[in-house]
C-alpha cells in the first residue's frame, strides 16, 4: 500500500489529489493547517487527516512523528500547500509581502522535506512531488500565444521559479527519490478566483501521473499534464 502525504489538501488542488489518489488505492494522508476543514476532507474522503502549518518548524516537526508513530514511513510527499500573493504592479510590493509568500511556496517545502526524508528513507519506492507552475517559467512567461505572459504577480512567479530550481537541486543531491515538478496549468481554483479554464481534475492530472508511474523513471523534471515542459 502506497502511503501518500499531501500539503494543503483540505481544498482545491490538494483535495482533488486526495480523492483521486484514494481511489487508486493510496493510503492517503491529508495535511492541512485548518483541523475543521483538514478532519471533515479525510474523513469524506476516507484518508487520515494530519494536521501541518508548512510556515512553522514545530508543526512540521510533529506532523512526521505523527506519521512515525501512525504509518512508520511515507511513500509519497506531495508539496501541495501555497498562496499567490499580491498581483499587478510591483512598485509598491514590500519585502514583508514576498517573505510570506516565499515562507509557504518555497521555505514552506524545505521545512517539510527536511522532516519527511527519514520517512521518505523507509520506502522501496520514495517519491517527492512539488507542486510548480509555468507561471515560474522563463519559457511559458516570455511566449505571448500563453496565459502566463500576461500576468504580474511578482511574488508568486518568483516562488515558483525557485521551487523548480530547488527540486533540480533536491534531485542532484538525493539520487535514491524521485523528485519532480508539476505545473497544474491554469485551474479553476480559490488561488485564482476560480478563473482557470480547467477542471481540478485536470490540474491534477500531473500530479497524480508522478504519484503512480511507479520505479525507472526520471528524476528533476518539470513536468504538466501532457509531459515533460521547458523551463
Amino acid at each position: 500500500m502506497t502511503i501518500t502525504f499531501i500539503t494543503g489538501a483540505n481544498k482545491g488542488l490538494g483535495r482533488e489529489t486526495a480523492r483521486r489518489l484514494v481511489a487508486q488505492g493510496h493510503t492517503v494522508l491529508v495535511g492541512a493547517r485548518d483541523p475543521e476543514a483538514g478532519a471533515a476532507v479525510a474523513a469524506e474522503l476516507g484518508a487520515r487527516f494530519v494536521a501541518i502549518d508548512v510556515t512553522d518548524d514545530a508543526s512540521v516537526a510533529a506532523a512526521a512523528a505523527d506519521v512515525e508513530r501512525h504509518e512508520g514511513r511515507v511513500d509519497v510527499l506531495i508539496n501541495n500547500a501555497g498562496v499567490h500573493g499580491p498581483m499587478g504592479d510591483p512598485g509598491d510590493l514590500t519585502g514583508a509581502e514576498i517573505s510570506a509568500v516565499l515562507d509557504v511556496n518555497l521555505v514552506g517545502v524545505v521545512r517539510a522535506t527536511t522532516a519527511f526524508l527519514p520517512l521518505l528513507r523507509r520506502s522501496a519506492d520514495p517519491v517527492i512531488i512539488n507542486v510548480s507552475s509555468s507561471m515560474g517559467s522563463l519559457a511559458a512567461t516570455h511566449d505571448p500565444g500563453r496565459a502566463e505572459s500576461k500576468v504580474v504577480a511578482p511574488a508568486y512567479t518568483s516562488s515558483k521559479a525557485a521551487l523548480t530550481m530547488l527540486t533540480t537541486q533536491y534531485a542532484k543531491a538525493l539520487p535514491g527519490i524521485r523528485i519532480n515538478a508539476a505545473d497544474p496549468g491554469y485551474t479553476a481554483t480559490d488561488l485564482n478566483g476560480n478563473s482557470g479554464p480547467q477542471t481540478v481534475t485536470e490540474g491534477t492530472d500531473a500530479v497524480v501521473g508522478l504519484a503512480t508511474e511507479g520505479p525507472g523513471h526520471g528524476s528533476g523534471r518539470f513536468v504538466d499534464r501532457d509531459g515533460e515542459i521547458a523551463w
